[in-house]
C-alpha cells in the first residue's frame, strides 16, 4: 500500500511541476537550458515518491509534497539565475506551519512541532550570520530557504538537521572542486548554493529514515 501511495505522490508532484513550467520560466526571467530541461519535473517526482516514507498522515504528506514541488522549481531557477524567488520561498512558511500544526494536533506530536520551529530558527540565524560574513557566497534567498528546510528537518529530528546542514556544505564544496578542476569556474565565480541546501536536506531526511529504521529494528 505504501508503495502505491509513493507512486501516486510521485505522479501528482510531477504533473503539478510540469503545469508550473511556464510560470517558473516567467518568474526566473530567463531562457536558460536549466529551465527547459525538464529537470524540475524529475526532481518533483523523486521528492514526491519519497515523501510518504516521512509522513504520519495526510496533512504532513501534503506539506512535504508542496515542499518537493517548490524545491524542484527552485533548483533550476537558482542554477539559471542565481536567485531563489520570494514568490516561491515565502509562502512555504505558512504552508509548512499549518501542515505541521494540523499533524501535531492529529497525532499529539507537539514535541516535533516545537523542534520544527526551533530548527527553522536555528538554521535561519546560522545562515543569516554566514550571509553577513560572506555576502558574496550566500544571499538572502539562501537565508530564507534555510528557515523552511530547518522546519522540515527539525520536524524529523536534530540528527536530520545536523546531517542535512553538513551535507549541504559538503555537496557545495565537492561541486566547486569539480568545476574548478574542469575550469568551468574560477575561485571568484559564484556557485548557486540553493541546490546543495535542498539536496543536503534530502540526504538529512534519508539519514533520519535509515537511522529510525535501524533503531526500531
Amino acid at each position: 500500500m505504501l508503495f502505491v501511495i509513493c507512486v501516486a505522490s510521485a505522479v501528482v508532484s510531477a504533473v503539478v511541476a510540469a503545469a508550473l513550467t511556464r510560470p517558473m520560466r516567467a518568474l526566473a526571467g530567463s531562457r536558460s537550458r536549466w529551465l527547459r530541461s525538464g529537470l524540475h519535473v524529475l526532481l518533483a517526482a523523486a521528492g514526491g515518491f519519497g515523501a510518504p516514507y516521512l509522513a504520519l498522515g495526510w496533512a504532513d504528506l501534503t506539506t512535504f509534497l508542496a515542499l518537493a514541488v517548490a524545491c524542484a522549481l527552485l533548483i533550476p531557477i537558482d542554477l539559471a539565475v542565481f536567485r531563489l524567488p520570494d514568490a516561491i520561498v515565502l509562502p512555504l512558511y505558512p504552508l509548512t506551519a499549518v501542515g505541521l500544526t494540523v499533524t501535531a494536533a492529529t497525532f499529539d506530536a507537539w514535541g516535533s512541532l516545537g523542534r520544527a520551529a526551533a530548527g527553522a530558527a536555528v538554521l535561519l540565524a546560522f545562515y543569516f550570520v554566514l550571509a553577513l560574513i560572506n555576502p558574496a557566497g550566500l544571499g538572502l534567498g539562501d537565508v530564507k530557504l534555510a528557515g523552511v528546510l530547518g522546519a522540515f528537518l527539525g520536524w524529523l529530528g536534530w540528527p536530520a538537521v545536523l546531517a542535512g546542514t553538513l551535507a549541504a556544505f559538503v555537496l557545495n564544496a565537492a561541486v566547486a572542486l569539480v568545476l574548478l578542476a574542469a575550469r568551468r569556474v574560477t575561485v571568484k565565480s559564484g556557485i548557486a548554493f540553493g541546490p546543495a541546501m535542498i539536496l543536503g536536506a534530502v540526504l538529512g531526511a534519508a539519514y533520519w529514515a535509515v537511522r529510525s529504521t535501524a533503531l526500531a529494528g
